[in-house]
């Protein structure tokens, strides 16, 4: 592992924000990024992790930012040129972009996130309060502000770094398969890339293996990263984007009036949705459709259309079964009717060793195979790289530190989604922490032994039907 300095920073930058993300990115961005911690501003609502800033020589504010206090406080903090990193919840993003916009600073995030209440409000309709809805709000930014600096958006692991992820995958089954041709540039070529190699379906497939020695407890929700961002988006409606392929509407599913029409929603939260899936290490299994940025962005990004007609989208979304203790966490939250439990543990220095986050997308409907490329990283080794992470933490700090570094050398790219950008460089910068690397091709369909034991109501046609990979 190198100390490479890959750019020069003489600005400031303010991190929102500083839970396991933000206490794990510190350390990369002062490794990789020439600039002094003075020049980093935590602002943040707790006071964990004001330790581990102080001990890196970092200022660490304590203070919520509201919609009444954010301007006040952040805009001291940030001129022409800084750099503001948000990886906070309950902080709107369009709010956060604006300012950034009306100082001329740059901005990055991991999520697009609403003020609090956002995610839950009753009041509001499953599709007004879902991540297509957030992620529309943001892109109209583009209009409003056609020259402005560059904000990223979604860059953590996923979403961000699983759409770079996507297109080595695309690259790896066309060398396999035999298709040639130069590489693709642009969502024109990329869709087509996609669609001449048959893929319907893309999932984000992944299965955290990590252990807590200490066994959850009742009444506590466990997991290996951030606590309230995974309620948050567990408690949203399920989303996935939805395939020119598909032939079977979900009852409970809707359309929204609005957008790209790039996705669907269920009526039903993410954290109460399962799905089968696949990974080289775990094989089959079942994981939660739990809603997430890059099941829109992907799916849209991939799209073809001639002129109003759509011509090919695959099916997009996250199958993730994440830790042990967090599944126990999700079933009991359930029972509790989606109200959180009172106690929260974030698993960090106490995971045993030999857990590893196995991370990757699946690429499904090409005649060879499904084809799986991705991180498996252990605990043990994000230890040693990076202090205050584990391996679903480091993949998320790595990409954020891709992001910043990218968004300084491209200041002036205005409202950019992870899959707009140069996905070579962000993988250059983050492949030397994400453990052992992997493109494994596998005969796995959601069809395998099924109808065996019981009956199933199950389209044989088409392997790769959404209702066959739902799990009902």
């Amino acid at each position: 592992m190198t100390d490479q300095k890959y750019v020069k920073f003489a600005g400031r930058m303010v991190i929102v924000g500083f839970g396991s993300i933000g206490q794990g990115v510190a350390p990369l961005l002062l490794r990789h990024i020439e600039m002094a911690p003075s020049q980093i501003t935590v602002v943040t609502a707790e006071e964990r992790g004001g330790e581990e800033a102080r001990a890196l020589g970092i200022k660490f504010v304590q203070t919520p930012l509201t919609r009444e206090n954010y301007r006040t406080l952040l805009e001291p903090l940030l001129d022409a040129g800084d750099v503001l990193v948000n990886v906070s919840v309950d902080v709107s993003s369009v709010a956060l972009i604006e300012l950034c916009v009306a100082r001329g600073a740059l901005y990055t995030d991991t999520c697009i996130e609403p003020w609090p209440g956002g995610y839950t409000d009753p009041s509001l309709t499953p599709s007004a309060r879902s991540n297509y809805a957030l992620r529309e709000s943001a892109l109209a930014l583009r209009q409003k502000y056609p020259a402005a600096p560059t904000a990223l958006l979604t860059h953590g692991a996923n979403p961000g770094l699983v759409s770079h992820f996507v297109k080595h995958a695309l690259l790896d089954m066309a060398a396999a398969t035999g298709i040639g041709g130069a590489e693709p540039k642009g969502r024109a070529e990329w869709g087509a890339l996609a669609h001449r190699l048959g893929i319907k379906a893309i999932h984000i497939a992944e299965r955290d293996t990590q252990v807590s020695p200490i066994p959850k407890r009742p009444g506590e929700f466990v997991n290996t990263w951030s606590i309230d961002g995974f309620f948050s988006e567990g408690s949203q409606p399920a989303e996935l984007g939805w395939g020119s392929h598909e032939r079977h509407f979900p009852t409970d599913g809707g359309r929204h009036d609005f957008g790209s029409g790039a996705a669907i929603y269920l009526n039903r939260p993410g954290a109460g949705t399962r799905v089968r899936s696949w990974t080289p290490l775990e094989g089959p299994y079942f994981g939660f459709l739990i809603t997430h940025g890059e099941s829109i962005s992907i799916a849209d990004y991939l799209t073809l259309k001639q002129g109003e007609r759509l011509i090919y989208r695959p099916t997009v979304h996250y199958a993730y079964h994440p830790c042990d203790g967090a599944v126990l966490s999700l079933h009991e939250l359930g029972g509790k009717n989606w109200h959180l439990q009172s106690e929260k543990r974030l698993i960090m220095d106490e995971i045993a060793p030999g857990g590893i986050d196995e991370l990757g997308v699946l690429l499904m409907g090409n005649p060879k195979g499904v084809y799986w490329y991705g991180s498996r990283l252990s605990v043990d080794e994000a230890r040693q790289l990076v202090p205050y992470n584990n391996a679903t933490s480091l993949q998320v700090t790595v990409t954020v530190l891709a992001g910043v570094i990218w968004a300084l050398e491209n200041p002036r790219r205005g409202v950019v989604e992870p899959d707009e950008i140069d996905f070579r460089r962000v993988l250059e910068i983050s492949l030397p922490y994400l453990g052992e690397m992997a493109g494994v091709w596998g005969d796995w369909t959601p069809l395998q032994d099924r109808g065996v034991l019981f009956p199933e109501d199950l389209d044989t046609t088409d392997p790769w039907q959404f209702k066959n990979i739902r799990v009902v």
